[in-house]
């Protein structure tokens, strides 16, 4: 008997101390995200605000939003600079709207660079490829339906500008991520010992990176799989909309779509959650993040700033009603990233140049070939 109750003891002490090693690995991946995309504003945010004034057409404005995001590695910051643009007379609200819509692709960047820290182990960089490149995939099939629409008939710019009137001039509310409460000062610090070396920070920010995802996926893989797998399963993954809600929910908390579904990414990798099942929860994540938006905009009480939040959250609420509910458009993104994460895993080099590729060198090449033009 005493022999068992202290081999119970002794069970308990362990888990409790994966579970404060999960807190810390947990500190750890948010640190180095948070590095990343701080790293990336060292030598990217004056370019991003040049980058977004630079043009009027549509389409190169739908590339200009893509760069940015990905320099700055934030959608919240481009939404920013395109609010205080939109504001200043800077640009109008239809030429920001094609630069939201890119930013909604740019920040899928995040979560796939996440991915690739995977890299070395086949088969789980197979599923986390997947599990993050859905996510992506889902963006450009909104862009490519709602893109035409937009230039066609105007819908969201008549739609912000509806819903922008109803709510007059009703202030907003401040809301201060617990995340960022803690890790914010943290990357600050190391940045400043850094000398603000976005290179160094960048370096550092990806090493973390590595490492937490290592020791996150075994860590998830002894915990989940042996304590919550059920809970998981049954509860929050089950149904399509509860996915969805605890991903929107989750992205308002933390105040980042990144976070949400970097987050995931390892859960997909150790084989925890599958591909189906995360697919709604980025849409979440998608949906959460354009409120987190909204509170900043209705706190500045200034009707251009109201407008272009609204235009991001209606994109992001009619991809979904859209794409999600139609099993044949559904299964589009869903189709594409497991075909990609297959291929990727033959050949790991295709998920490196799909990054560059797509989100820096494309965008790159359209801007210059407009500016020559």
């Amino acid at each position: 008997m005493v022999q068992h109750k202290w081999g119970t003891t002794v069970n308990q002490l362990r888990f409790l101390a994966r579970i404060l090693l999960l807190i810390l690995v947990l500190g750890l991946f948010f640190l180095s995200i948070e590095m990343m995309g701080d790293s990336f504003k060292l030598f990217g945010k004056d370019t991003a605000k040049n980058l977004l004034g630079a043009t009027s057409n549509p389409l190169v404005g739908l590339f200009v939003g893509i760069l940015a995001t990905t320099l700055v590695q934030s959608s919240s910051t481009t939404t920013s600079i395109v609010v205080g643009m939109v504001g200043a007379g800077m640009i109008s609200v239809s030429a920001a709207i094609p630069i939201i819509m890119g930013a909604n692709i740019g920040t899928s960047v995040t979560n796939t660079i996440v991915s690739l820290g995977h890299i070395t182990r086949r088969q789980e960089f197979r599923r986390a490829l997947a599990g993050a490149t859905v996510h992506d995939f889902f963006n450009f099939a909104a862009v490519l339906i709602l893109f035409p629409l937009e230039l066609l008939t105007g819908y969201l710019n008549h739609l912000a500008h509806f819903a922008a009137g109803l709510l007059g001039n009703i202030g907003g509310l401040q809301y201060a991520s617990p995340v960022k409460i803690v890790i914010k000062p943290v990357s600050n610090t190391i940045i400043h010992l850094f000398g603000d070396n976005g290179i160094l920070t960048l370096l550092l920010a990806l090493v973390l990176l590595f490492i937490s995802l290592k020791l996150l996926v075994s860590l998830l893989k002894t915990l989940i799989l042996q304590q919550a797998e059920q809970f998981i399963h049954q509860y929050i993954f089950r149904v399509g909309l509860t996915s969805m809600l605890f991903g929107c929910l989750v992205t308002i908390m933390v105040q980042s779509s990144s976070v949400t579904t970097s987050l995931a990414v390892p859960l997909v990798g150790a084989g925890i959650l599958t591909l189906q099942q995360i697919f709604p929860y980025t849409l979440g994540a998608n949906i959460g993040t354009t409120v987190t938006a909204m509170l900043a905009a209705l706190l500045t009480q200034r009707m251009e700033a109201v407008v272009v939040a609204f235009a991001h959250l209606f994109f992001n609420l009619t991809g979904v009603l859209i794409i999600y509910p139609i099993p044949q458009l559904r299964r589009i993104p869903l189709w594409l990233a497991e075909r990609f994460g297959e291929a990727a895993c033959k050949h790991r080099a295709y998920a490196i140049v799909y990054v560059l590729v797509v989100f820096y060198i494309v965008p790159v090449l359209l801007i210059l070939i407009e500016r020559l033009l």
